[in-house]
């Protein structure tokens, strides 16, 4: 498909940032159709480059493969005078600059926001930090795990009587790439309407308090601190897993026509009209008594058995999967979550495909994630206007 696809076609990312969080942003921007351009450092690149095993045979990493693709790699010494000032050449030229180096360092360069403005009025300027750019601890470095720690996060994650566990992902990272990439849009949505820029402080900390969503609704309305449910939700009985027969699996009766409907199908319409249970809160306020009876009726059954039951009476209820079955699930084919691409040395990967499901305009893979430097000369020449020479004295002086 040709790189004239895509909503955001016209739009240049400069792509200073590494890890997750914001490589995570500017590929999303690039699914959808903006040229990233992803500046970094010369001898090693982003750290995730060295995150592994595992390696493709180029030795790209699978994690860097997981939020670099649809970006162009420039090499770029910002240490250096020479390379800031290639990098203000490169801000001359794009939409959106988007970084997340500890607070404050690009201001050390002389590139505040408002020195970024006179490079290019109308620029997107968008941080990603741990803490933001206000606050006490706005000087500290931050990490998902951190966030999720000091967030709240674990706190609410794993078994009442265990320890507080961390989510299985860097979910911190990812929610805070998708609030800077959506926050992003909507900048550029108000540029063509105001012809001005904005300044984009996301932090991941924010992210990690915003995600806490009714749990934090159910403690700032009641005062009572939540409590870990393990798989149980605070609000809706029963919506949790179970043990079948043979394994677990997830039930959600997420309204109490679905409860009486399932209640019907598995012949105990007692459960249903029994005044402990009939309404959700009564389930709730009485799960200690319903669970064990769930308990004992999903044991006597194997979980095909019981979605199949579900099924019947529709009432959410789905296999645990580990991630090599859920990969592999016919859904997630139909829906087109894994794709291939071809990296530069002919190699052929499978991806993520993008949740972006926008079939006027689809969200597509149009470059392979890049090795390290793999456009720098590309870019120099064909938007920077850099002859051979050029090129060759910043590859001599260690610029590039």
């Amino acid at each position: 498909m040709s790189e004239e696809n895509g909503l955001l076609h016209g739009i240049r990312v400069l792509d200073l940032t590494r890890v997750l969080a914001g490589p995570y942003c500017t590929m999303l921007l690039g699914d959808l159709g903006a040229e990233v351009i992803k500046v970094e450092e010369p001898s090693r690149g982003d750290d995730t480059r060295q995150w592994g095993p595992p390696y493709t045979q180029n030795g790209l990493s699978a994690y860097f493969i997981s939020a670099n693709r649809n970006k162009r790699s420039l090499t770029l010494n910002l240490r250096s005078p020479e390379g800031q000032a290639v990098l203000r050449e490169l801000i001359a030229h794009s939409d959106v600059l988007v970084e997340n180096f500890k607070t404050g360092t690009l201001e050390k360069m002389g590139l505040s926001y408002a020195e970024l403005k006179t490079l290019k009025p109308d620029i997107i300027y968008c941080t990603i930090t741990g803490f933001g750019y206000s606050g006490p601890l706005k000087d500290r470095p931050g990490y998902d795990f951190i966030s999720q720690a000091m967030g709240g996060m674990m706190s609410l994650t794993g078994e009442a009587e265990g320890e507080p566990i961390r989510v299985g992902v860097a979910i911190v990272d990812l929610l805070a790439g998708i609030h800077a990439s959506n926050a992003i849009m909507a900048a550029l949505f108000a540029r063509e309407r105001q012809k001005t820029g904005q300044r984009i402080d996301i932090s991941l900390l924010d992210s990690q308090i915003a995600t806490l969503s009714y749990v934090a609704s159910n403690y700032l309305i009641s005062g009572k601190p939540p409590k870990r449910y393990g798989n149980a939700h605070p609000n809706i009985v029963p919506y949790q897993s179970f043990k079948a027969a043979d394994g677990y699996f997830a039930f959600a009766a997420g309204n109490d026509l679905q409860w009486t409907r399932f209640c019907k199908e598995v012949g105990q319409e007692d459960w249903a009209r029994d005044q402990r249970f009939a309404s959700n809160p009564q389930r709730n306020a009485h799960r200690e008594a319903l669970l064990p009876l769930l308990d004992a009726l999903f044991a006597q059954q194997p979980i095909a058995h019981w979605l199949a039951v579900c099924e019947r009476a529709t009432v959410p209820a789905a296999p645990i999967l580990s991630v090599d079955q859920a990969l592999a699930h016919e859904q997630v084919a139909a829906r087109g979550m894994l794709t291939q691409a071809t990296l530069s040395d002919g190699e052929s990967i499978q991806m993520l495909g993008s949740p972006l499901q926008i079939p006027t305009q689809p969200a597509q893979v149009r470059l392979p994630p890049p090795t390290l430097g793999e456009h720098t000369a590309e870019v120099l020449s064909g938007l920077l206007g850099k002859t051979q020479a050029e090129i060759v004295q910043l590859q001599a002086e260690k610029i590039i």
